[in-house]
């Protein structure tokens, strides 16, 4: 029998808003680039996970734990989870990039720190086995929209966060007939879900902390943007 992909087992899973909150209640502030890292892998992780296993539970309804008796499907769910997680990094990364230009002014740029944060992300992650042949060549799209965006001109929020939606559009292991009837609906869930992340970083995120923190000359503008 196929392992549940779950960090943890299927019984973490059902126990999972449990951790979260317990999570949100240890949450340190954001005050350096690590601290700014491991919020953006943390929190896509979640968003990724909760996202793919909500809706394949949705769909599934209560043959849900029967999924994970077949290798196959499980090997592509592994699959959809990676990706997924892949293009969670992304928004996340440009919503944190365009707090960070917003504090700083025109007196710095997020460009280069983003992509050092989000390469340091992929980096750790390495290419994981089960996140099948295509995941390389997606990790170096997400490196590309780092080093691509204009941080002076972002769209809105939830023009930002939609690489996710789409993502997991495309790679949740369920027919096609059937995602094109629940496309706008899984769009919105994703969406949904940023909302709380986006609150706590608002509500940890130290900017001029962590700008102090990247870059030697930073305190020249730390203060800036206010």
């Amino acid at each position: 029998m196929a392992s549940d992909p779950i960090e943890g087992g299927f019984l973490r899973s059902l126990l999972k808003p449990l951790f979260d909150w317990l999570e949100r209640r240890r949450a340190r502030p954001v005050v350096d680039r690590d601290g700014l890292g491991e919020f953006i892998r943390t929190r896509s992780a979640h968003v990724a996970q909760t996202s793919l296993y909500g809706y394949l539970r949705t769909r599934a309804g209560t043959r849900f734990p029967e999924l994970f008796d077949n290798d196959e499907f499980v090997a592509s769910i592994n699959i959809a989870k990676w990706h997924v997680w892949l293009d969670c990094v992304s928004d996340l990364a440009v919503h944190a990039g365009g707090l960070l230009q917003r504090h700083a002014g025109g007196n710095a740029q997020a460009g280069s720190l983003m992509r050092e944060i989000v390469d340091g992300i992929l980096r750790e992650t390495g290419a994981p086995a089960e996140a099948g042949g295509e995941y390389g060549a997606h990790a170096e799209r997400v490196l590309a929209r780092i080093s691509l965006t204009d941080w002076t001109a972002l769209p809105e929020q939830e023009d930002v966060f939609g690489q996710s939606p789409s993502s997991l559009v495309y790679w949740a292991p369920i027919v096609d007939e059937l995602k094109q009837l629940d496309e706008e609906i899984v769009r919105n869930s994703v969406r949904f879900r940023w909302q709380e992340v986006r609150r706590e970083l608002d509500r940890l995120l130290d900017a001029g902390a962590v700008l102090v923190s990247a870059r030697p000359n930073a305190q020249e503008y730390a203060g800036k943007g206010d």
